[in-house]
């Protein structure tokens, strides 16, 4: 027959276990990572009391946690997501804030710098506009080198960001495999070790948050973890350590690569690590390359016409900015003894991209930094370099099979942007050349505007007569018979002259140098119609614009990103309210348990106190006999 006081007893030992456990959901209400728990029994195996079984109390079936997988999947889903977006977000802005401020942004001084050249072009001769170019050039330059430096500044941060967080993996992966030795041993004692199981998860919690990551249950209540690509992080009680290692062209970069030295970089995402590579490459690398093409575009463009006109001592202009040239990285693993120098052609064709070159042995090729192929025309030689993208290539050297080169167009330009010239009278603002009619022509032929197409024809300055033989036709220096076509220029010692008006034979027109053009503005004039010349985009965008859009396209992505952290953080909220619906602490629920469990304490108390008083009375009977 069933023994009341063990029935009694048995009652009290379970509610005592459940307000133990009450207590301690209640205690770590606000531990991160908690899961709520519960204690679960059952009756006892009932004994048979004649013809009837008889409850024999209750039993401890064990603690359980009020853990969903699925629901914690999705927090740690949801969590990694906001994580990459959170970095990129960041530091977009802070890029999308730079150049769009109105008042450190490139464009007020792309403005300024043009209009002091429509001054120069009011004042050719006048000093003081001259030095106030000069000025504001230096000012445009000094511009460029900042957002540069700014830029560089936020690169170096990234790189070194970018290293922490793989520390950060690696410890918490770490943490990860212990907490699987450490359940293993309890799993291995009969015991269900729910605490090191919700900090396990909180471990895998905060992994998410810094990369994007798989967990796979196994038995034994075991995890591994691997990043999205597949990659290794944790094996049971082994973790597997990420590296950032030095970038096989620029050491100043860094990869992440495999314990075994595998770059695996391209294939991480998600997570504060995540978002930091896109950012690195998705905005940051063209953000630079497109600042620096800009410069490129003014300096070629602007030193262009600039060689084109005279200054005030009688010489043709020179260089008016001095810019860096195109990077080249060999990859450290190149056996060869090539090198590859790179120089700027077309820049119409310019493009914001980086470019790798590779030998298989017999030909060369090359690929967008964004993976798409480009067409190599040439030989590479210096007499015939290979052109693609507005570039020039001239190979040097011995290649090896497997040998490759990054080369980086334009990253640098802005910061190496300067001006040339320190001398105001150097500034090449009029013509080189002036034509005059001859006072006895009798046609209405007029010297029109000269344009110089070879600043470098050493016969660009020497005097030439053109005289009119017949109606539509002249001679040089009284030499030869060419043709004149109403509206088409006449050529000649690298230069163009238009003539307008009917000339008649006899008609004779004196071109020489503009040696006394102080007042001559039309080569000013040229410099400051750059500002409205499609010089980039196959001619069809100016300066001005290719800055433009650099700016509206970092404003777009910088908006995106924080519409997808709004959206991420949102999903987020509510994956982790229903996870917490689930398994976290409900303060009124557990004060609601506390005191049921303490009346069945109290409740059981009394089946002792009664069994304790009917064993009185039977000791009492049987000594009264």
């Amino acid at each position: 027959m069933p023994d009341i006081m063990s029935t009694g007893i048995s009652g009290l030992l379970a509610s005592q276990l459940a307000l133990n456990t009450t207590s301690h959901n209640i205690s770590n209400v606000n531990t991160a990572g908690y899961t709520r728990q519960m204690t679960m029994f059952g009756a006892r195996l009932p004994e048979r009391f004649g013809s009837s079984y008889i409850g024999s109390g209750v039993e401890l079936i064990g603690v359980r946690r009020l853990y969903d997988q699925y629901l914690t999947g999705q927090v740690r889903d949801a969590t990694s997501s906001q994580g990459r977006l959170v970095e990129l977000t960041g530091m977009a802005s802070r890029i999308d804030n730079l150049l769009a401020d109105p008042n450190a942004g490139l464009q007020p001084a792309l403005d300024a710098f043009f209009a002091g050249l429509g001054d120069l072009a009011n004042h050719p001769s006048d000093t003081a506009s001259r030095q106030a170019l000069l000025g504001q050039a230096n000012a445009l330059t000094t511009r460029l080198h900042t957002l540069a430096g700014r830029l560089d500044s936020m690169g170096r941060e990234t790189e070194q960001r970018i290293r922490d967080e793989v520390g950060q993996i690696n410890s918490l992966s770490a943490g990860i495999a212990q907490m699987n030795v450490r359940i293993q041993q309890a799993e291995a004692t009969g015991t269900s070790p729910n605490d090191l199981m919700d900090q396990r998860d909180e471990l895998v919690r905060q992994l998410s948050s810094h990369v994007g990551i798989n967990v796979v249950q196994q038995d034994g209540n075991q995890v591994n973890v691997f990043t999205g690509n597949g990659q290794t992080l944790v094996l049971g009680g082994n973790a597997s350590e990420l590296q950032a290692v030095p970038n096989a062209y620029d050491p100043t970069r860094f990869d992440i690569a495999t314990s075994g030295g595998a770059v695996v970089t391209s294939q991480i995402g998600g997570g504060a690590l995540g978002g930091l590579l896109d950012f690195r490459r998705d905005m940051l690398d063209p953000t630079r390359n497109a600042l620096g093409r800009a410069a490129v575009a003014l300096a070629t463009t602007f030193n262009a016409q600039h060689r084109e006109g005279m200054d005030l001592t009688g010489q043709l202009g020179g260089d008016f900015f001095n810019m860096a040239t195109p990077t080249s990285l060999a990859h450290r693993n190149n056996a060869g003894t090539a090198s590859i120098a790179a120089s700027f052609g077309n820049v119409a064709n310019l493009t914001s991209s980086d470019y790798t070159m590779r030998f298989d042995g017999t030909n060369w090729s090359a690929t967008r930094s964004d993976g798409s192929a480009v067409t190599l025309t040439g030989s590479g030689t210096a007499a015939d370099p290979f052109v693609a993208d507005g570039l020039e290539f001239v190979v040097s050297g011995a290649a090896a099979a497997g040998d490759s080169f990054l080369i980086r167009p334009t990253q640098n330009a802005a910061a190496g942007l300067q001006v040339a010239i320190t001398d105001p009278t150097r500034i090449a603002a009029a013509s080189p050349l002036r034509g005059t009619a001859a006072g006895a022509n009798t046609g209405t032929g007029v010297v029109g505007a000269f344009n110089v197409t070879d600043a470098t024809d050493p016969n660009l300055l020497s005097p030439v007569n053109i005289t009119f033989t017949g109606p539509n036709t002249y001679q040089i220096n009284g030499a030869g018979s060419y043709t004149f076509t109403p509206g088409s220029p006449i050529a000649v010692n690298g230069w163009e002259m238009n003539l307008t008006g009917t000339p008649q034979p006899g008609d004779t027109f004196v071109v020489g140098a503009n040696t006394s053009g102080a007042g001559d503005n039309t080569n000013a004039l040229a410099l400051a119609g750059i500002a409205n010349l499609g010089v980039l985009d196959g001619g069809n965008s100016t300066i001005g614009n290719a800055y433009g859009q650099l700016v509206a396209q970092v404003g777009t992505s910088t908006q995106q990103a924080k519409n997808g952290l709004t959206a991420a953080t949102a999903l987020l909220n509510q994956s982790t309210q229903a996870q917490q619906n689930t398994s976290g602490v409900n303060l009124d629920e557990e004060a609601a348990n506390l005191i049921r469990y303490q009346q069945s304490y109290q409740a059981a108390a009394q089946v002792i106190n009664v069994a304790s008083t009917l064993f009185d009375t039977l000791l009492v009977a049987v000594r009264g006999r």
